[in-house]
Parts: C-alpha cells; structure tokens; sequence
C-alpha cells in the first residue's frame, strides 16, 4: 500500500508544498511511518495569507447564525467519526486511547458549545445621558487568524482556537505541529465537509522553525493565536509588540496537587497518577509537582511508588497500556535529562528513572514514570517544566507553606488541593496563583464552558474556552445613535429641564 500524502489547504484546494519539499509522519511507539507530510515554504505561507483576506469580508459578513450551523455539522461528522480520529492521534503522538478519545469529545464539545455563539453574540444596549439618543456595543471580527497549535492535544486545542475564531466571521490560517499532521488534515476535512466556504480556513503543514516567523510577522495577518512553549510564546510576543499584533499565547505550567493532613489519602492518590502520567505527563496541566503534609507523606509516596511501579507502558492502542510513548526522541532525551539534574541537586529516585527499551519499547521513545522524593521547592526539577512522566514530592508543615510552595514558580496554570476542611479549600482557592484551581481533584480535566488559561509566565492574559474565548477573536466596537436632530454634547450639554421630545 501507499504511504498516504498529507497535503496543505489554499483557498479550498488540497495542495503540495510549493517547493515540492516533503517531511515524514511517524509512530512515536513504533517507528511505523504514517505520512508524508507536505513540507511548506514561505511562499505556501503567503497564499494562504492572501486567501484568507480574499475570503475575509463574505465570511464576516455571512449571518452568524448560519456561520454556526456550519460549526454544528462539522461537530456531527466529528462524532460520527470519533473512534477512527482516536485511533489515528494514538498512531500519530502516543497517546492511550482512551485518552485519544477524551482529546476528540473535547474537540466536539466545543464545537458545538461555539456553534451556540452564533446566535448569542450578544453586545449591551445601555441607557445614554442624552435624550433621543441610543447607545450599544457589538462585537467585529479582528481579521485573519494565526492559529499555531501543539502536538500533545492534536484535535481539542485546535478546536479551541479555530471554532471561536470562525463563529466571529475571522479566517484563518492553521499552522500545526510539526508531530501531529494528520489530525490537523482530518479536521480540517471535516470543515471542509460541513459547508465551510473556500478561503476561510487554510492549512500550512510544515516546522515552526521554517515557517513561523513569517507567518507571525506577516502584515496580512491580524491576530496570533499560540499554544506552546515559554520561550516561543516570549518570542512571538515581541514581534506582535513591535507590529502592534495581538497575540493570545497559552504557555508553560508546573502544577502542583496539595495533599493535606485531612485529605483522603487514596483519593488524592487517583488524582496524582492521573494528572502526573496521564499523556505521559506531556500536558501543559499535568502534576509535576506534589506537595504534601509532612504527617502524611511517608504514606502517600509509599503508595505513589507502588502505584508508578505498576504502570505498563506500551503502545496506546493496547488495551493493556496505561502510559504511552513521549512524542520523540528529543522530547524523551529532554524529560530523561531532568533525572541527573535533581539527583545532583539532592533528589532522590524513588520510583522509575529510567529510558525503556526493553523488548518492543526499544522502537518507541519511553520514559519509565518516575517519582522524586526529598525535593525542594527551589529545585530545577521543582520550578522547571519538564513535560514528561516525572513528578516531584515536596514535604511542607502547613497550609501556609503548601500555599508558598504552590506560588514559589513563575508559572500559574493549575492547581490542585486534597483537604477535608472547608476552610483550607477557600482559603487555596483564593490564594493560590493560578488561573484553574481544583478541590479533590488532580489538576487536569478543565472543561469547554468555562475559561482556560494561566497567570504569570504561563501565557499573556487572554484565555481559552468559555464565553471568554470570544474576547480574543473580537473587538468590541462601541455605537451612539443620535436622533434628537440637533448637536448634543456629552459630558457638556445637561437634561436638566429639559423634557424630552415625545
């Protein structure tokens, strides 16, 4: 058979990189090729740019309500289709599939909560000071879309860019990782099937490397949507500072679970082996860190280390495998790398460690979960992302200090606390600086109708998901209607007096 041919998205038509140049889509578990990926240049950059402005003002002005019928269909397909596009993710970055399915229902998830916005864009209608005078607000279209995704949720996280964008009359240019094409070209299929018109959604495959600064730099493009990593995010923000760009970018985390004196010790437990090595810890909310009571530690890690020891890993498409490959081979050297750092720091190793490649895992990139004890809050392992199955166990004597630690980081995604006592669950919920908080529960598991995103370095302060998202791919533009047939002065002329005219 064929080795299928992953192709770029202009303008309504399925194209070849321009250059003719081609890259290879692999199975992080297997080493089995996928695809051939079509590999762009600029050039391919430039007319997918120059159809998405062509397209721009029919679709903005396409009626809403219409643009989101568009939106609930591809969202029919979706489900139809739910347990191939599972399958095909699990092939494609490792992910077991049980997960793969997860990371597809959010993607329809929030399709169809986007489609809803179709017909609930609502602005304000509010009281103006002067008689015989209207005023509203409605929101406008910020134009052509940038939207960079990650590898690690290849189907949602797209979802949460390009459905908000597209219910708001934007068009797009879709730019994703490099790891992960297939899924980027079957959701985009997708749309294309459900009636979206040509220009409106545009599909550039190839590295960010190679294409990502002239994408974001380009003066055809009006807005950056970014997921990834801190130092790309950084760097991406400087050029939309100096181009007066707007920019979203969701970023780097280094979550912590608390687990308290009081808290349900078997309970916390389950949340820690979820959120810690669910994905192979390659979650931008996964548990890398956790923090307990100093009373009931010895426990929780006697238990943690029995629990990781048991964890099989394997490839994601067998029923029997809890923890699946990271994504590739530079990925697994850099999450391994972390190991003789902290035990160099201070840490020890009190599950895992190792890279496996005994019998069928020497094909993949495996990396053993692993559990560090005797850390400190100042470790690199401790304040450093390291998106991989390692998790770190910090002692504290208090809430307070469990507090401070949870802060001690220059992220400030999510965060988790395992306590019985009411008081000290507000109390972190109030405190704690991240912009997800969970109370008996891990620290990943965030859900579409609500927002989605960091404080501190984890991103530039917009945020995904919710009726939240809609505020990064809008501006909000303000109206006064004036029928009083006379020049009225806000702010200067007054009512008082004066009957208004019937």
């Amino acid at each position: 058979m064929a080795t299928p041919m992953l192709q770029n998205f202009i303008d309504g038509r399925w194209l070849d990189a321009s250059g003719g140049g081609t890259f290879e889509n692999t199975n992080p578990a297997t080493g089995e090729l996928i695809a051939n990926v079509a590999k762009s240049t600029v050039a391919d950059v430039d007319r997918a740019v120059d159809a998405a402005r062509r397209a721009l003002d029919g679709w903005r002005l396409y009626p809403a309500p219409k643009r989101g019928e568009i939106l609930y269909r591809a969202g029919e397909i979706m489900l139809t289709r739910k347990d191939d596009l599972a399958r095909e993710m699990t092939r494609e970055m490792g992910k077991v599939l049980a997960e793969a399915r997860g990371d597809v229902q959010e993607g329809i998830d929030m399709t169809y909560y986007i489609a809803g916005e179709g017909r609930r864009q609502f602005g304000d209608v509010v009281p103006a000071e002067l008689p015989n005078k209207w005023a509203m607000s409605m929101r406008h279209p910020v134009g052509v879309v940038a939207a960079i995704t990650p590898w690690n949720f290849p189907f949602a996280i797209p979802t949460w860019k390009l459905m908000p964008a597209l219910i708001l009359g934007n068009t797009i240019v879709f730019k994703p990782a490099s790891y992960t094409p297939l899924l980027a070209v079957r959701l985009v299929e997708i749309l294309e099937e459900a009636g979206l018109p040509k220009g409106v959604l545009n599909l550039v495959l190839g590295s960010g490397g190679d294409l990502g600064d002239h994408l974001v730099s380009h003066p055809g493009v009006d807005l950056v949507s970014f997921t990834g990593s801190s130092d790309t995010g950084s760097h991406i923000s400087e050029i939309g500072g100096r181009l007066l760009k707007r920019v979203s970018c969701e970023l780097g985390g280094k979550n912590a679970i608390v687990v308290l004196d009081d808290a349900d010790v078997d309970l916390s437990l389950d949340g820690i082996v979820w959120s810690a090595f669910g994905t192979s810890g390659q979650r931008c909310t996964a548990a890398s860190r956790v923090i307990a009571h100093q009373s009931v530690a010895k426990d929780l890690v006697d238990k943690l280390v029995g629990r990781a020891k048991k964890l099989r890993l394997g490839n994601g498409l067998e029923a029997s495998t809890d923890v699946g490959p990271v994504v590739s081979a530079s990925q697994l050297e850099r999450v391994h790398s972390f190991i003789p750092i902290a035990e160099k720091e201070g840490a020890t190793i009190a599950a895992g460690g190792h890279v496996s490649t005994e019998g069928a895992l020497a094909k993949g990139f495996f990396h053993e979960p692993t559990v560090l004890v005797d850390v400190k809050p100042n470790m690199r392992v401790a304040q450093e992302e390291i998106f991989g199955p390692v998790t770190a166990v910090i002692e504290v004597s208090s809430v307070d200090e469990a507090i401070k630690a949870v802060n001690s980081t220059k992220y400030g995604l999510s965060s988790s606390i395992y306590t019985r006592n009411v008081n000290n669950a507000f109390r972190f919920m109030r405190d704690a600086e991240t912009g997800i908080v969970y109370v008996n529960a891990g620290t990943i598991g965030a859900e579409i109708q609500l927002p989605f995103g960091g404080m501190k370095a984890t991103g530039n302060g917009h945020r995904e998901a919710g009726r939240a998202a809609l505020d990064v791919y809008s501006e909000w533009k303000s109206i006064y209607i004036d029928y009083s047939g006379k020049l009225q002065r806000a702010q200067i002329d007054t009512t008082e007096g004066v009957k208004t005219a019937p």
